[in-house]
């Protein structure tokens, strides 16, 4: 009965007639609640024998990680492999293996390693990240606190509760040390995320969208390795940028204030007092709504910006630049 119980306090007021947070539909009965718990069961039973520790003899690191293809191609958060060449991969049953590291893109904090050896290996498909919304039920898996003979990696439930402004989705899925890299899955079964960092709150947590992973893939599969971790995502240096203060919002898009010397948005002409509304086609209504977008873009990536001035509408195309070397020149 603990995961019924658990359902019926996630819910809140869902069993009461309140509305839910959206995305997913209320629990309206007990009925609701076992068909969702079947649910939950299914998701785990074919999620845990694709969920791994990796572990590192050289420096005694641990995280977590998924095997996305039956050749062993195992996704993790970047901070997890950091500085490694090679790890101790151990399944849940504690049959171990070795892997290489291959790429890491740290700005994102997402990585790849592939198993050693002959597969076919336990695997999980891939979900869309970006249809999720919030109120979307999802499981997180991990081997919390590191690989644990005894127990297999525990099973956490809840809700996307948001997007960050980097666009991480952040969910209530209770998480500790050890779950890092470890993957977040949606009610089919699919992979939709991968464990990057635990928030102030232990239920208020970080993932990296795996569909997000597709922006570098190829570059991830080669072996290249780039970007910088950092405490505060937004100081990034490898983060892109059209280079231009935000001074608020105005007419449904984004008021643009000091126009950095050499940026993107100088070469393009922008001026204090214009009102960007599109990236690419995508509208651009708040802050919030412009790092999102340029989370999922690379520096030296050319886009098309759409702008107002003075009521008349502009485009222009503009290559993004690197946050380093725009304003820590």
């Amino acid at each position: 009965m603990a995961l019924i119980s658990g359902l019926f306090w996630l819910a809140g007021g869902a069993l009461h007639g309140e509305k839910p947070l959206g995305g997913e539909p209320a629990l309206g009965s007990i009925q609701d609640a076992l068909a969702l718990q079947a649910q939950v069961k299914a998701v785990t039973a074919r999620a845990l024998p694709a969920t791994v520790s990796l572990f590192s003899e050289a420096n005694g690191s641990s995280g977590s990680g998924v095997i996305v293809s039956p050749d062993g191609l195992v996704l993790t958060a970047g901070h997890v492999v950091e500085g490694l060449e090679e790890v101790t991969v151990v399944f849940p049953d504690g049959k171990q293996t070795r892997a290489d590291v291959l790429g890491a893109n740290f700005a994102k904090d997402s990585a790849m390693v592939r198993l050693r050896g002959k597969g076919p290996w336990p695997w999980v498909e891939k979900g869309n990240s970006r249809k999720l919304k919030v109120g979307d039920f999802v499981v997180a898996l991990g081997h919390a606190g590191g690989y644990d003979p005894v127990r297999t990696p525990p099973v956490r439930f809840g809700r996307i509760v948001g997007r960050n402004e980097l666009g991480y989705l952040v969910s209530d899925c209770t998480l500790i040390g050890g779950d890092s890299g470890g993957p977040l899955f949606d009610l089919k079964g699919r992979v939709v995320g991968i464990h990057s960092s635990i928030g102030g709150d232990l239920m208020v947590n970080n993932h990296r969208g795996v569909t997000d992973f597709q922006t570098d893939w190829d570059r991830l599969l080669k072996g290249e390795t780039w970007g910088e971790l950092t405490n505060n995502p937004l100081r990034n240096p490898d983060r892109a940028v059209i280079g231009f203060q935000v001074e608020g919002e105005a007419r449904g898009g984004v008021l643009v204030g000091k126009v950095e010397a050499g940026s993107p948005a100088s070469e393009a002409g922008m001026k204090r007092g214009d009102i960007l509304k599109e990236i690419d086609g995508r509208p651009v209504r708040t802050f919030r709504g412009l790092l999102t977008t340029l989370s999922n873009r690379e520096p030296g990536q050319t886009v098309s910006v759409s702008f107002l001035r003075a009521g008349r509408p502009m485009e222009r195309r503009v290559k993004l630049a690197r946050l380093g070397d725009l304003y820590e020149r």
